[in-house]
């Protein structure tokens, strides 16, 4: 049972009190708020072939440029991810919001490797306490409409970044400080729109003790969320695949060399996965991953197919349907978690929830960054492919054998 949203807390500053904007357009805050974020994590796919020619660092450097995002994040998640149950959302996003900006004056200004990857591990520290405030309070402020938000938001910005970061680096002038300015700009207007949000959970006392490293579930969550790894590890491990690989994979295997064309195969993962939350969101937890996870599957045989024959349309058309997949599935797995997502160990349960989603978004693409250097691009995407593949088929199996059906 999903449990009404509370009444929002009074601020408890003295003199007088700012206008608070209503619930509602607290929620769209929080929504657009979250879609930056997932912009601006995916805007330095495109540019990565742009700094390796610029700063002519390696394969391996590259590798832990994208890793170390992924790293800060994954550290964010388990020390201050669960902060905002204690201090209130507000002032964790405002945190967040504040360290991603000194992120993108980072990017902006850097001028080698060491710069990018201060950069990156900036911003994984602020995405990382972002998350667990932004979905909880989502929760907080609309619950029945808070899942599909936190599942599509993050497609829709990570291909609208990927995209518009390619456009950019193709087509505008100075292209790896432009898109960090808009950016930037970004999150002064997102700071404004936080500030004058009304507060959705009360201070408890524990903040120093919940900055621990640690990560859990609540008891009658647990089982559930066993479940529905498999599908939470297939979905991100396939989004770290095409945001680390897939630019590589139409530039080396494809014969693709436009700049663009990498943010647009990133796009069309990450869009289509957001149409895929939209199409499904009727659908029970247990039902949207039966229906999605055979479509995740098609797509992942249609990859292989395409990277054997090395068949541009049917690549991007077999990502295209892989992004559906992965959309309706991973709007299953999120919604059955929140289902039992508890007001007071919400922000707990989600950042244990998007720790799982990062480490399979990273650890798995840093394994085939090394792997390239061995075997090759070519044997490194396949065998990546057929492993997802593996996983997905067990997610399905689970969710069939002990999701409920409602």
């Amino acid at each position: 049972m999903t449990s009404a949203p509370p009444t929002p807390v009074a601020d408890v500053s003295t003199g007088a009190r700012p206008r608070r904007m209503s619930p509602t357009a607290a929620f769209w805050t929080l929504a657009a708020t979250l879609l930056a974020f997932m912009c601006a994590a995916a805007a330095p796919s495109p540019l990565y072939s742009v700094y390796q020619d610029e700063w002519q660092f390696s394969a391996i450097t590259l590798t832990v440029v994208f890793a170390v995002y992924a790293i800060a994040l994954l550290a964010a998640l388990i020390t201050v991810g669960a902060l905002s149950d204690h201090i209130g959302r507000r002032p964790a996003l405002l945190a967040a919001l504040a360290t991603q900006a000194v992120a993108m004056i980072a990017f902006i200004t850097a001028d080698g490797s060491g710069w990018l990857l201060v950069a990156r591990i900036l911003q994984g520290l602020a995405t990382g306490l972002a998350t667990g405030a932004t979905s909880a309070c989502l929760v907080d402020l609309r619950p029945k409409l808070a899942p599909l938000i936190n599942t599509a938001a993050p497609g829709i910005g990570l291909g609208a970044g990927a995209l518009g970061s390619g456009l950019l680096v193709e087509y505008a002038p100075a292209p790896t400080t432009l898109v960090y300015v808009l950016l930037l700009v970004a999150c002064a207007v997102s700071a404004v729109g936080v500030a004058l949000m009304p507060e959705t959970s009360p201070r408890h006392p524990g903040a120093l003790t919940s900055l621990r490293p640690r990560i859990g579930v609540p008891g009658n969550a647990r089982g559930r969320f066993l479940t529905v790894v498999p599908i939470l590890v297939t979905t991100w491990s396939m989004t770290g695949f095409y945001m680390s690989l897939g630019p590589s994979l139409a530039i080396e295997l494809l014969g693709i060399t436009n700049h663009l064309v990498g943010g647009f195969v990133v796009c069309c993962l990450m869009g289509t996965a957001a149409i895929g939350s939209i199409v499904f969101r009727h659908r029970s937890p247990r039902a949207a991953i039966i229906a999605a996870s055979p479509v995740l599957l098609v797509g992942l045989i249609g990859t292989l197919a395409a990277l054997a024959t090395a068949s541009a349309p049917l690549f991007f058309v077999s990502t295209v349907i892989t992004g559906f997949g992965f959309g309706g599935a991973f709007l299953g797995a999120f919604g059955s978690v929140s289902q039992l997502a508890e007001p007071n160990r919400r922000a707990a349960l989600f950042a244990t929830v998007y720790t799982v989603n990062y480490s399979a978004f990273s650890l798995p693409a840093v394994a085939a960054g090394v792997a390239v250097t061995q075997v090759g691009l070519s044997w490194t995407a396949n065998a990546y492919a057929i492993i997802v593949a593996v996983v997905a088929t067990i997610g399905l199996i689970s969710a069939v054998r002990l999701l409920p059906k409602h």
